[in-house]
Formats: C-alpha cells, structure tokens, sequence
C-alpha cells in the first residue's frame, strides 16, 4: 500500500469532501499520464486512487448515502481507466466531478 500514513488513521481524520478532493488528484494524474501515453505512471496513479477510494469506502460503512456514491463512482471509474467504459465516461467528467469536492474542501477551509 503507498498510502500507509493515511491508511494507519489520517484518512479518517479528513472531510468526506478532503478525501474525495484527494481521490480526485489521483484520477486526475491517471488522466494527464495516460494522455501522455505513460501507461506505467497512469496505472500506478489508478492504483493509488484504487486505495485511496477502498479507505473511503471502509470509512463509509455506516453512512449509506456516501458509500452509494462511493462505490457508484468507483464503478464507473474501474469502467472507465481499467475496462470496457460501457457508461461511457469522458475524463473531463470525472475532472469535473472531482473539482467540485475539492472546491468544497477549500471552501470550508477558508481557502
């Protein structure tokens, strides 16, 4: 696991809108380098959203809204960088999805 620190308890300490935020850098790096034909450094940067969004979806056993939208996001996001794509996503949804988060993270953090 890369994310050991966050694993041991930091990531529980965040905001559900911080560690989407967080997931969402990620996707987003998985994005930029799969551009690049950089397939190495894409997969290793699915894999860390990978973990970062299993820490979640632990984190969200007991709260059923954000474990729906967890795993419906991890779905679609599987579907889209490791299979068929059959919901047709665009990188630039899940950009777009991500950035809303982390707007809010910032937002409630005064920033």
């Amino acid at each position: 696991m890369q994310h050991s620190k966050l694993a041991s308890g930091d990531w529980s300490k965040l905001s559900f809108a911080e560690q989407m935020g967080n997931i969402g850098s990620e996707v987003g790096r998985s994005i930029r380098w799969r551009k690049k034909h950089q397939k190495k450094l894409a997969w290793q940067a699915f894999v860390r959203s990978s973990e970062l969004l299993w820490l979640s979806v632990d984190l969200a056993k007991q709260e059923p809204c954000k474990l729906k939208e967890l795993t419906r996001m991890r779905e679609c996001w599987f579907d889209f960088f490791a299979f068929d794509n059959q919901y047709c996503s665009t990188a630039e949804s899940f950009v777009k999805y991500f950035d809303a988060f982390a707007f809010l993270a910032q937002k409630r953090k005064g920033l």
